[in-house]
């Protein structure tokens, strides 16, 4: 898979406009990230598609993933 990629989008975007830029080259990794199926964060917070992105941030898409033990509260 892609590791990093690099967008010229200008000094600031949005994610929403981010996702229509990376649709454009990957339109499942677009569908994805529309459906939540992929979680979108801009320097290490949760982001929405009306977040902006300026020049320089990290931007990280996050696969699926759980939390938690399974445990119900107070077992061990």
């Amino acid at each position: 898979g892609i590791v990093e990629d690099c967008f010229d989008l200008g000094s600031e975007t949005t994610i929403q406009n981010l996702n229509d830029v990376i649709g454009k080259a990957h339109p499942k990794l677009k569908d994805m990230i529309r459906e939540k199926k992929i979680m979108v964060s801009v320097n290490q917070d949760m982001a929405s598609p009306d977040s902006i992105v300026k020049d320089g941030d990290e931007v990280a898409l996050l696969p699926p993933f759980s939390g938690g033990s399974g445990l119900n509260q107070g077992e061990v």
